[in-house]
């Protein structure tokens, strides 16, 4: 978290795999919040936040996470080792490397 804090404003994109709690700008954001004051890893800041997971469920602390519907945020929801290959795929080819 420290090699990235406070730099996340800079990211043309920040890709979250699985995460929930640690990108969940609640814990920033929400003084109320079950999260209130715990250190994330603030991606809402990138320009554009790609996020990987299985579904929509909360993660260990159950709490919403509003990162999921934020204008700069894409959901992909499914397997995220698998859609990580697709892109590195799509990527080389786009490339021409590999």
């Amino acid at each position: 978290m420290e090699e990235v804090e406070g730099k996340e404003d800079r990211f043309d994109v920040s890709l979250v795999v699985g995460a929930n709690d640690t990108v969940n700008p609640a814990a920033v954001e929400d003084p109320e919040s079950e999260l209130a004051g715990m250190p994330v890893i603030q991606v809402w800041r990138s320009r554009k936040v790609l996020v990987l997971k299985r579904s929509l469920a909360g993660g260990y602390a159950d709490v919403d996470n509003p990162l999921f519907f934020n204008g700069n945020t894409n959901m992909v929801l499914g397997d995220a080792k698998a859609t990580i290959e697709e892109m590195r795929e799509m990527l080389e080819e786009m490339l021409g490397s590999g």
